[in-house]
């Protein structure tokens, strides 16, 4: 294929996605395409153009932006992608999308389990999937990922669908740890617990605590912070405040983490620009306003943590590298269908 029908073909399946293909970037910007919300990454980004006068052009979208950069090929103006979840990550790199990140501070401030080994992509933030238990029917203060499956919780537990990526890269990770056929038994035995077929979103778990429809909820760190401050819905701060969180495996092997984090893309056409805007989201600075601004952990051991994060308690994380995890995710979603976990209840 001639080079003008490869830029043909990539417009096509561009303008085939529904979105227009943004003007090649200039020396002195960078283009990022974005999962994060604008709320979040505009503070960041306003700091980063202060500081290097680099200016930041962003493309918003809650889906399809891999395949987006996928499709545009050796014409994608991106320099840099951010998003959630080590599957599309990893995914970024098995589809050839990413390239060598290569500023220093990356070796230097993330730990190894958080990024490639080759420094194709990175994390920039952490989150976990921990209980939320009901404060005035669970005394308990410390419990284990093996818990869930025990008879005490039998008709006691709430989760949103097992197929969701946040339940995937939890039992992923229970997979990576304890291996296929000790998780299918226990995968199983947590669907019976359930006190209802897996419904809602992560927000509604915890509004089953406080109407009492369950007693633990297998929710997301950063939900706790979200709606003890969310003044457009003040009835989230009800449901919160019915619930305190435990980390699981707290005293033992430790939590299980997922990122938000980012690569460079392969045809970044401002690499110079993307590797100092991914150095820059490494730095303390912006470490912290992650921190602020979404209640995540930052990545970077030793940069601050927000006070209301820090009050729920310390993060043990999981010492598993997420490529394990991620190495896994297909087995977990496999493991969710042939077990029916979103029917609920078998016995």
């Amino acid at each position: 294929m001639t080079k003008t029908a490869r830029i043909f073909s990539a417009l096509l399946a561009t303008t085939m996605l529904g979105v227009s293909v943004p003007a090649f970037a200039q020396s002195g910007e960078v283009n990022i395409y974005s999962y994060r919300e604008q709320s979040l990454l505009q503070p960041l980004l306003d700091k980063f153009t202060a500081e290097t006068g680099i200016k930041a052009n962003v493309l918003y979208a809650g889906d399809g932006l891999l395949d987006r950069v996928e499709a545009e090929g050796e014409l994608s103006p991106a320099d840099v992608v951010l998003t959630v979840d080590i599957g599309n990550l990893v995914g970024a790199e098995e589809k050839g999308l990413t390239q060598k990140i290569t500023t220093p501070v990356l070796d230097e401030r993330v730990p190894a389990a958080y990024r490639d080994e080759d420094d194709n992509w990175t994390a920039l933030s952490l989150r976990s999937r921990v209980f939320y238990v009901a404060k005035d029917r669970v005394d308990a203060t410390a419990l284990t990922y093996e818990d869930l499956a025990s008879d005490e919780w039998k008709g006691r537990l709430c989760t949103r669908t097992g197929t969701h990526a946040y339940n995937i890269g939890l039992i992923a990770h229970y997979i990576a740890v304890n291996g296929e056929e000790k998780a299918r038994d226990w995968l199983g035995k947590v669907r019976d617990n359930l006190a209802f077929a897996p419904t809602g979103n992560d927000r509604q778990q915890v509004k089953f605590l406080l109407e009492g429809s369950c007693d633990l909820a297998i929710v997301n760190t950063y939900y706790m912070g979200a709606m003890l401050n969310n003044e457009a819905e003040p009835e989230q701060k009800d449901w919160a405040n019915a619930a305190r969180i435990i980390y699981p495996d707290a005293e033992g092997a430790g939590t299980q983490v997922n990122v938000a984090g980012g690569f460079i893309a392969k045809h970044a056409p401002n690499v110079d620009n993307a590797n100092a805007l991914i150095g820059f989201l490494l730095s303390d600075e912006a470490q912290a306003i992650y921190a602020d601004t979404n209640y995540e952990f930052p990545v970077v051991p030793g940069a601050p943590i927000n006070e209301l994060v820090a009050s729920w308690g310390e993060l043990k994380a999981s010492p598993v590298p997420l490529t394990q995890v991620a190495a896994n995710r297909a087995l977990a979603a496999q493991l969710v269908d042939e077990l029916k976990f979103d029917e609920g209840p078998q016995k």
